[in-house]
């Protein structure tokens, strides 16, 4: 499996790391960690010594309950970090996460190379045409609703096998748009409960059989921290054990806050598997 990034070509036989850089102010993590420029180089930098081969940028929390952010407030966060870190970071391979087209393009053209939509498409019917005619690789993932209200719509009578249906349509539905590069996200915590995520994880082998590389958002989320009775900022343990359940069931990438770790997670992943 290899993905196209601007004419570089990644390989995920050995899967890869994606470092999150969050410059929103309510994230449920690092929300308002990353102020200045200056900060945020600093960070990028620290995502990329340490190993990571993306860097997620996100200028619109998607925690449970998030505020509405206008477009126009998106694109004034978010474009001029992606060009401050293509100038800074030129080889750096920038993932957009955002579920608006018009963020999108505007991004690609100022130097992202993926992007990563929570939505799947389903929240910006010019998305999928959008990101055909860029060419870029394009991260879908499964979620119902909003931000504002996906922990409202948690019923399902199969979630494995719905999440299952939803991708195979999706995918169909993006390939008549001359998408090619997809990888599937299944959203863990995004309209699931704290069952529903561990079953999902649980089965994550079973979507390989789309045939298309998985990404892991695991890091120090609700499902992690809520199990272990704890707090986000105490969820890097948990976190890293179940980084290695993903990689396990067939993970190709793993969308992190803390790179050091899961690169050390995939080397033992890959001397396991030697």
């Amino acid at each position: 499996m290899t993905l196209n990034c601007n004419g570089q070509l990644i390989d995920l036989y050995t899967p890869k790391v994606m470092g999150i850089l969050n410059i929103t102010p309510d994230s449920f993590y690092d929300g308002g960690r990353f102020k200045s420029e200056k900060s945020i180089l600093d960070q990028v930098e620290k995502l990329l010594k340490e190993g990571a081969t993306f860097i997620d940028i996100g200028a619109y929390s998607s925690r449970p309950g998030a505020d509405f952010v206008s477009e126009e407030e998106e694109l004034k966060r978010l474009i001029p970090i992606v060009k401050a870190v293509v100038h800074n970071f030129p080889k750096s391979i920038i993932s957009i996460d955002s579920f608006r087209s018009r963020v999108i393009k505007t991004a690609v053209e100022a130097g992202a190379a993926i992007v990563n939509d929570i939505s799947g498409g389903q929240q910006d019917p010019l998305m999928y045409e959008t990101v055909g005619t860029l060419g870029v690789p394009y991260i879908m993932m499964h979620m119902r609703g909003t931000p504002k209200t996906m922990q409202q719509m948690t019923n399902y009578s199969d979630v494995v096998k719905e999440v299952f249906t939803y991708f195979s349509e999706r995918v169909e539905f993006a390939r008549t748009h001359q998408i090619n590069d997809i990888i599937l996200d299944l959203g863990f915590g995004f309209s699931k409960t704290l069952e529903q995520n561990f079953e999902l994880l649980g089965m994550l082998d079973y979507y390989t059989n789309l045939n298309l590389p998985i990404l892991a958002g695991i890091s120090r989320k609700s499902m992690v921290y809520k199990t272990l009775n704890t707090t986000a900022d105490q969820a890097l343990n948990g976190s890293t054990a179940l980084h290695m359940v993903a990689l396990q069931k067939g993970a190709k990438l793993l969308r992190v806050h803390d790179v050091k770790e899961a690169m050390e997670c995939i080397q033992l992943y890959g001397a396991l598997q030697k």
